[in-house]
């Protein structure tokens, strides 16, 4: 304490120097007891059940009065939060500014209790405490607070034991087969596919025993039957497996307009499915103009919003657009969609891929298994013999190497040796302080 309070004694005087008004015989009175008197306030009583469907609702609110220093100061705060285990090295840090009081959305809260390890349908116990800062310093760390909250899981799992198989899809298994997902049918199996010129089979578990031909191309299941003959495309393939039946349809929801390929004067930006949400998102950088959803490619199906209430409708208005980088979103189910800003867009870069960017870089996707956006993946990229780097936007303001070769990156670090092969990534940003990544 005496240490802080010589500290901000020196700050005070430089202060009242700089004021040609102060006489400097006055004296100032400091608040040694400042610290220990200002209390983080939790003002609900907790066990805390949170509830997907109350996602935009306060479910906790914390507040503290007003410090008194002994000066006139001007204070700004900051919350951890982190696990009742934890010691707050890798807490989770928020802003309040000037502000005395801070309130938690359900979907805050939840986002803050998963990110931080806490197991969803589990009661788990978060410390909360409160940093006051004056002039940068440091001089107010509260006694931390618990709070019992039990956080849902917004992670469907509608993963299931079968997947496409074939020249067309995977070269007979030579990496693992395209999956099937549930649907709303039990019995009823889904597959968003992009497919070669080729053939087809549906089998479980990667392997031969249990597997699904078309003997007679008559769109009935037969046991151990012919391969199914298929033209490059995308497809949504359902397969029955109550009345061994499937059917093979032609299938892309994708992103036309002026705010991104002139209304097509090249392909749409294809969405994919997303089986952790039951819904169609991309990653993609969009320009100031407008935009429309549409399927195949065609304007057979288009959906606009008349109204601007984020739910499509069939051949509604143009979306109007800001130019920036987005998380597009498309529920088919509901018909709603959202456009979320985001900052990054990662790529992979280098002599091992693009030349250094002399075409585009090797784009990563968020981890949509995660509650966060703090993880992203880039998967099958074939690399040459060389060097690589991974960056943000396809420019070179934020890049990260690998300097000592330890699997932590490090900002405008040293390029990162490649041999050639295929190659799997995983860029982890959950600490920033110490962001990793990881290769399969």
């Amino acid at each position: 304490m005496r240490k802080i309070i010589n500290s901000l004694f020196a700050l005070i005087v430089v202060s009242v120097g700089f004021t040609s008004c102060e006489d400097l015989s006055d004296r100032v009175i400091i608040n040694s007891d400042v610290a220990t008197t200002t209390e983080l306030i939790i003002q609900e009583s907790t066990p805390l059940v949170l509830l997907e469907a109350n996602q935009d609702v306060i479910a906790l609110n914390t507040n503290w009065a007003e410090p008194d220093f002994g000066f006139d100061a001007a204070p700004t705060y900051k919350i951890l939060v982190d696990l009742a285990t934890g010691d707050f090295s890798g807490a989770v840090t928020l802003d309040v500014g000037d502000n005395l009081e801070k309130t938690f959305t359900t979907l805050e809260l939840n986002s803050i209790a998963l990110g931080l390890g806490a197991e969803a349908d589990t009661a788990s116990d978060l410390s909360l405490k409160l940093q006051g800062f004056v002039g940068g310093q440091l001089l107010i760390d509260s006694s931390p607070k618990t709070v019992n909250v039990t956080p849902y899981s917004s992670i469907l799992d509608l993963s299931t034991n079968w997947g496409v198989v074939g020249s067309a899809a995977n070269d007979w298994g030579a990496t693992p087969d395209l999956p099937f997902y549930t649907t709303s049918t039990a019995g009823v199996l889904v597959a968003y596919v992009t497919l070669i010129d080729g053939e087809i089979k549906f089998r479980e578990d990667n392997l031969w025993t249990n597997n699904y031909g078309d003997t007679g191309g008559d769109g009935t299941l037969d046991a151990g039957g012919d391969n199914i003959a298929v033209t490059a495309g995308s497809y949504k393939i359902l397969m029955n497996l109550n009345d061994l039946t499937y059917t093979i349809e032609s299938f892309s929801i994708g992103i036309v307009g002026s705010a991104y390929n002139d209304w097509g004067n090249s392909p749409d930006f294809a969405l994919t499915y997303d089986s952790y949400s039951d819904q169609f998102r991309g990653i993609v950088k969009l320009l100031d103009g407008e935009m429309k959803f549409r399927m195949n490619n065609d304007w057979g199906t288009n959906y606009g919003d008349t109204g601007v209430d984020n739910v499509l409708d069939l051949n509604g208005d143009n979306i109007v657009t800001t130019a920036g980088r987005y998380i597009v979103t498309v529920n088919l189910n509901d018909l709603s969609y959202s456009l979320e800003p985001i900052d990054h867009i990662w790529g992979l870069v280098g002599s091992a891929y693009n030349d250094w960017g002399n075409t585009p870089d090797a784009i990563f996707t968020r981890d949509w298994s995660q509650p966060n956006d703090d993880i992203w993946v880039l998967n099958n990229v074939t690399l040459l013999d060389g060097e690589y780097k991974f960056r943000s936007n396809e420019a070179w303001a934020v890049n990260y190497g690998d300097t000592g070769a330890d699997g932590t990156l490090d900002d405008g670090g040293d390029n990162i040796v490649a041999v050639a092969g295929t190659y799997s990534f995983v860029l982890d940003f959950s600490d920033p302080a110490n962001a990793t990544y990881t290769i399969n």
